[in-house]
């Protein structure tokens, strides 16, 4: 059950602290971590002794660092604002300019700490945010070491929370883990990943592991095939810089795809214990069958959006004419691959994954397409073919699980269409606001590090992808860019599938219009869900 449910009465606040952010005046701390801990806030979660300190270049008291936040806030919260709420939790906000690549700065910064320890009574505990360029991470933590602000003595914790990405790539990851690993043990790093916060992602091992049904078919005996998909309609906008370096495989797949698939396969785990979790994550991983040269010419599919209309019919520019984008930019925007796993679970069944900007629609989801029934019995019926089963959870928008199967047709023939069982968190628990972070923060603040990466499933995952970037980087793109802003990708990942005699899930339109077919194919309908 999510942390921000009123009825959830039986969660206790966290333990005092100060929560210290390092970019303060960036869009992460005003778009979500703030509107995050006003929620946590509303729910009670927050102990009495809280403080934040915010971390920046710029010169300003506490009260114009109060300022600054309230409107994105207001924004972002939208309705769910609660000035009473706002007034509780900016009365803990605080400031301080500092330098963060001065290693006399950090003498300054625990200074400021030991007065918000007096002040707020919040025991020297203390969880520091990495809200800045990845390229600080271990020089922030170095000097954070140095001024002996990760020590821990007696009951005193100090957390590090550090953003993605987690490196550039397998070499650069294992030397940013033991840089990290110099000034503070594996328990006090929370790499966090903000999917693993989205209800959804949790309910799989709820769903799996609590429901007597699901579980027995969970394998390669039932299930057909899997697919993973991360749409984004919008482009890269202001962050052209960055996703030069990054692309859609570093961005979306290393950091998010890989972790939800270890998800969906891994073994059931002796508890939900952090150890339990990340040891079963792991050892999907370790099962998935490396890509040679020529595996990921056959199944890597890599695109570059063009200009292009959207759904709405805003009229959208190349993403090679973006602010701080090469005109002549190799870098990809969409990504799909085909993987597989030796394992007893999962031999031959193929999991697709596939993440884009620029694409038809918004949308996360994980598809389970189960294996076709015999049709025999049907032999002398008006039915020609028996379509898949498939089990979907939506990750965003409109949260929840779809079950999609074949019921008869009202009528003196036997025809056979497909009817939806739905689950949406709105319907069932409300629409609570939430960014994704509330839990992730809380835990943190708790100690539980379940919902976090690990070292081993970083390199790991990195480790997966890394053939397919060295491929790509000895052989660059001829036809980028090679799909129109507003569709569903490159021709070539539609062909990732079909060489299989599969097809990519239809994907809702933004206006919550799907296409319904009847089984046996005699018509189709297009239809919106009831509201």
């Amino acid at each position: 059950m999510s942390l921000m449910q009123p009825n959830y009465t039986q969660t206790p606040p966290a333990v005092p602290n100060v929560m210290v952010i390092f970019g303060a005046g960036g869009d992460l701390t005003r778009r979500k971590l703030i509107p995050a801990l006003l929620h946590l806030c509303n729910a009670r979660l927050l102990p009495d002794s809280f403080a934040v300190l915010g971390l920046g270049r710029a010169e300003m008291d506490d009260a114009a660092f109060r300022d600054l936040m309230a409107e994105p806030v207001r924004e972002h919260v939208g309705a769910a604002f609660d000035q009473s709420i706002w007034d509780r939790l900016v009365a803990r906000l605080h400031y301080m300019r500092i330098d963060i690549h001065e290693g006399a700065e950090y003498e300054r910064l625990r200074e400021r700490l030991r007065e918000l320890d007096s002040r707020r009574g919040t025991g020297g505990n203390y969880l520091f945010y990495t809200a800045i360029p990845p390229s600080l991470f271990a020089k922030v933590t170095g000097f954070l070491g140095a001024a002996g602000l990760l020590r821990e003595t007696g009951n005193r914790w100090r957390r590090v929370v550090v953003e993605k990405p987690f490196g550039q790539d397998l070499d650069s990851a294992t030397a940013l883990n033991r840089e990290l690993h110099r000034h503070m043990d594996e328990r006090q790093i929370y790499r966090i990943d903000h999917y693993l916060g989205k209800e959804t992602v949790q309910n799989i091992m709820v769903f799996r592991f609590a429901n007597g049904f699901i579980e027995p078919l969970w394998n390669r005996h039932h299930i057909d095939h899997v697919q993973l998909t991360v749409s984004e309609s919008v482009g890269v906008e202001h962050r052209g810089t960055y996703y030069e370096e990054a692309g859609a495989l570093r961005d979306m797949i290393a950091n998010h795809l890989l972790v939800l698939l270890g998800f969906i396969a891994m073994e059931p785990p002796n508890s939900f214990e952090s150890s339990a979790l990340h040891d079963e994550v792991d050892k999907v991983l370790d099962a998935i069958e490396p890509l040679s040269p020529e595996d990921v010419l056959r199944h890597a599919v890599r695109g570059q959006y063009g200009a292009g209309t959207l759904p709405d019919g805003e009229r959208v520019t190349a993403y090679r004419a973006s602010p701080g984008v090469d005109p002549q930019s190799r870098t990809e925007t969409f990504a799909a691959l085909k993987l597989r796993m030796d394992n007893w679970r999962w031999a031959g069944v193929p999991f697709y994954l596939r993440t884009g900007k620029r694409l038809a629609t918004q949308h996360t989801e994980i598809a389970i397409q189960f294996k076709r029934a015999p049709k025999v019995m049907f032999k002398n019926t008006d039915v020609n073919h028996v379509d898949p089963d498939m089990l979907v959870l939506r990750i965003q928008p409109a949260e929840g699980i779809q079950m999609s199967f074949g019921a008869k047709i009202p009528g003196p023939a036997m025809r056979i269409g497909a009817v939806n069982m739905d689950f949406c968190y709105e319907d069932y628990f409300g629409n609570k606001p939430a960014t994704g972070y509330e839990t992730l923060i809380y835990d943190c603040m708790h100690g539980d590090a379940t919902l976090y990466k690990h070292a081993d499933t970083i390199e790991k995952g990195w480790r997966i992808v890394q053939s397919v970037m060295d491929v790509w980087a000895a052989m660059p793109p001829r036809d980028f860019p090679n799909y129109a802003a507003g569709s569903w990708g490159p021709k070539a990942a539609d062909q990732l599938l079909r060489n299989d005699r599969r097809q990519w899930r239809r994907i809702p339109d933004t206006d919550g219009t799907e296409t319904s077919t009847v089984r046996e194919g005699l018509y189709t309908e297009s239809r919106k869900p009831q509201s």
